[in-house]
């Protein structure tokens, strides 16, 4: 029998000093290089066996399988799944509601320490907060997502200080951090709510799409993934693949375009980029030190919205097939994330989407993809034989609001049932884990459901095989030998110059050039611009917090100067640049006032800054119901309704400019959030320049000939509000598109350079089929 020693630190010649200022861990290293992190203070040993480290994480003074890193992650992950108890593997199927370190007085992300806010007290930024030490110790969660951190250093010392907390708990699982993408040059949205700190800043969705080249994404990845680590994130909660077939839909803007082939590319060179380490940090099959999980979303594609409504809210609860698409859809995840190029071979994770995939399950049962087993198990898992981690969005189990416009919890389908059969519900669909949700009692209650209907037997072996799925991604990474980061060198690694120079390099090839009337592009430096303020009314955020209008200049005026001369007198310009943004429905497809006067409730969503009235949309939804607090409608029809855009004085100004311009020249800058209708003002504009949220310096950079553009459209841009009406939701390619007074048609791959219209093996390889 081997010789099982307990080491002391200070008699270990192999100890790499930790004594630093402000450091709670220890770090032991290995004669073949392997490092092992521990903390002192979690009551954590090291074993020495034949000359070789161990962390004794259960502290029962014997190496057991899954303390031993010389074995498989699969092995390892069956053996600490048999030790847990139900209470523990409940906790590890949970993942937590957003973080912000530190966390916030009040509002989202707010929690308290000992007691009191952040600004009150004497609480450090690095330090757990109440909630976090709640439901890390007492509901046993380990999966935390992060949104806003201070800095990188508070990220990483927040990381150690997690990691040392839940080494001292039960048998020493440590904290796996996740976070939506938060290297976007725009912060503007929730999905992005992560963006704070240094970090390197790039395109994200239909700006990655826009350079139509998978490289790209792919050394973003690569690049992403060193800053995630350094930050304390092993698992990204991207990319988002869902189809853009709906122009209409918000959340197309975070997706890579409408073509089936691109978006497969594209997620498999993300994925690649992200899961797979090199070298000495290679620990095997390409998982290791650098790898970052990728939880690909949504399943089995978001993109096919009715009316382009979003399933965040009970008035978009419905995807539907009206062209029986449903299974290109599914292409980007069975080509691209589950057919890696790497050595990972698949998508480490799968969040399913919000919707229901109205009629589109054999036994006729409309339910959320996050509580059907026909999508879950009879696709996901048996057709398409994934057995990676599969995680609900957000809050899927909770209830929803009063009215359909509220955000709150998303049951859809499942609303009649408790909230402890919801749980059950989920679990028995085939899923993992529970997103958004920091409690351990409805799992539990779950369990008991299972065990009274099948017994105990089967419902411990269904919540192994979840348990073994997760550990798997937790042992990968390496965070079982060692979780915790030196703050300084995170420091050194988030936002270094390289990777920023790399991010805006990337933002540059995304810009697009879709006009460019008698050459007028590039204007050399040192000219003389007119740039125009906006208005900006009031509008909700995704909370419902209502913002104050405004009037003010929609770029950094001091980035201009460095550019051209300023004037704030039209007369005195050489010519002018207009910045705007697409047009945008407030109100997402519900109007609250159109049901209390009688209405459905349900109104047009416009891509067209003028008033438009939906005079040929559908006389009956293809769905619609709602049991809980819209019982009474079954059709969500907005025939003859009108909308007009919330930033219509967008238009207003272009047109304005090109009054007070004369025969000067009007450039006119687009920061495009999704598809939308050219004809209001093309006519009036030399040049058109759409990018999908970069920074205005890359923006600049194309305007000045300093770069030139190579950006194609990743989306069709349509002729009108009719096509926009007569596509379907879930068919690509199948709108009539705008055509310039230069004769060129704003379709999917157009796009301009110096020369002309760009043809090269990119449009060639994805053109529209």
């Amino acid at each position: 029998m081997k010789k099982i020693i307990l080491t002391l630190l200070a008699i270990s010649c192999l100890q790499i000093s930790s004594a630093q200022e402000g450091k709670n861990y220890q770090l032991v290293k290995n004669p073949n290089g392997i490092v092992l992190g521990y903390s002192p203070a979690s009551g954590v040993t090291i074993l020495t066996i034949d000359g070789l480290k161990f962390k004794d994480l259960n502290k029962n003074g014997k190496l057991d399988k899954y303390e031993d890193w010389r074995l498989p992650a699969q092995e390892r992950a069956k053996d600490l799944a048999h030790q847990m108890t139900i209470a523990q593997i409940s906790g590890l199927m949970l993942y937590s509601s957003h973080q912000m370190i530190p966390a916030a007085d009040s509002g989202f992300g707010s929690s308290t320490y000992n007691g009191l806010v952040f600004s009150q007290g004497k609480a450090k930024a690095d330090d757990l907060s109440d909630a976090q030490k709640k439901f890390l110790k007492e509901d046993n969660l380990r999966h935390i997502l992060i949104t806003r951190v201070q800095s990188p250093e508070v990220a990483a010392a927040w990381n150690n200080n997690m990691q040392a907390f839940v080494e001292g708990t039960g048998l020493g699982i440590p904290g796996n951090t996740s976070t939506d993408p938060r290297h976007t040059a725009t912060i503007n949205s929730e999905f992005n709510a992560g963006a704070g700190g240094t970090i390197s800043m790039w395109p994200d969705g239909l700006g990655m799409a826009a350079t139509f080249n998978p490289a790209i994404v792919q050394e973003f990845g690569h690049i992403a993934a060193q800053e995630y680590r350094a930050l304390g994130i092993s698992t990204a909660l991207s990319p988002q693949i869902d189809l853009g077939t709906e122009p209409r839909w918000y959340r197309i803007a975070m997706t890579f375009g409408e073509s089936p082939l691109l978006s497969a590319d594209m997620a498999r060179a993300y994925i690649d980029g992200f899961q797979t380490s090199f070298g000495k940090d290679e620990i095997k099959d390409g998982w290791g030190y650098k790898s970052v999980n990728a939880m690909v979303k949504h399943w089995p594609g978001g993109g096919a919205e009715e009316g382009g409504r979003d399933g965040h809210w009970a008035y978009g609860k419905f995807a539907v097939y009206p062209g029986k698409n449903l299974e290109q859809h599914i292409y980007p995840f069975t080509e691209g994330a589950f057919k890696l190029a790497g050595k990972t071979k698949q998508a480490a994770a799968v969040m399913p989407y919000y919707t229901i995939a109205y009629g589109q399950d054999p036994s006729g049962n409309n339910m959320a993809n996050g509580y059907s087993k026909y999508m879950i198990t009879d696709l996901l898992r048996k057709k398409y034989n994934y057995d990676g981690v599969v995680c609900t969005d957000w809050l899927i189990t909770a209830n929803e609001g009063a009215t359909p416009d509220i955000f709150a919890g998303k049951p859809w389908g499942a609303e009649a049932l408790s909230i402890n059969e919801r749980h059950y519900k989920v679990i028995m669909a085939g899923v993992d884990q529970f997103g958004g949700n920091n409690e351990v009692k409805p799992i539990l209650a779950a369990y008991q459901i299972g065990i009274k209907e099948y017994g105990e037997q089967f419902m411990r072996a269904r919540f192994e095989t979840s348990a073994v799925r997760l550990l798997k991604n937790i042992f990968r990474v390496g965070l079982f030998e060692n979780p915790y980061l030196d703050p300084q060198e995170s420091k050194k690694i988030v936002g270094n110059t390289e990777f920023m120079k790399a991010g805006y390099q990337a933002q540059l090839k995304s810009v697009v050039l879709l006009k460019n009337k008698s050459s007028i592009l590039p204007i050399a430096k040192n000219k003389t611009v007119f740039i125009p303020k906006i208005y900006y009314p009031a509008s909700k955020d995704w909370w419902g917090n209502l913002s104050a209008p405004r009037f003010d200049y929609p770029v950094d005026i001091n980035l201009i100067k460095k550019y051209y001369n300023l004037t704030e007198d039209p007369a005195k310009a050489d010519f002018s640049i207009v910045f705007v943004s697409s047009p945008y429905s407030a109100n997402g497809g519900y109007d609250l006032n159109d049901r209390k006067s009688g209405g459905n409730g349900y109104v047009p969503i416009t891509l067209q800054y003028n008033t438009y009235t939906a005079s040929k949309t559908r006389t009956q939804s293809i769905a619609a119901g709602d049991p809980v607090i819209d019982p009474s409608i079954n059709n969500r029809s907005y025939l003859s309704k009108s909308i007009t855009a919330y930033n219509t004085m967008d238009l207003r100004t272009i047109l304005d400019t090109r009054a007070m311009m004369k025969d000067k020249p009007v450039i006119v800058v687009i920061n495009a959030s999704k598809p939308m209708i050219f004809s209001e003002f093309e006519k009036q504009a030399e040049g058109i320049v759409l990018h999908f949220g970069v920074s205005g310096q890359a923006v600049l950079d194309i305007i000045s000939g300093a770069a030139e553009p190579s950006g194609l459209l990743p989306v069709q841009m349509p002729a009108d509000m009719l096509t926009v009406e007569k596509q379907y939701e879930d068919i690509p390619f199948d709108m009539n598109c705008h055509t310039d007074t230069e004769g060129n048609v704003y379709n999917f791959g157009y796009g301009l350079n110096w020369k002309g219209k760009i043809k090269d093996q990119r449009t060639t390889k994805y053109q529209a089929k």
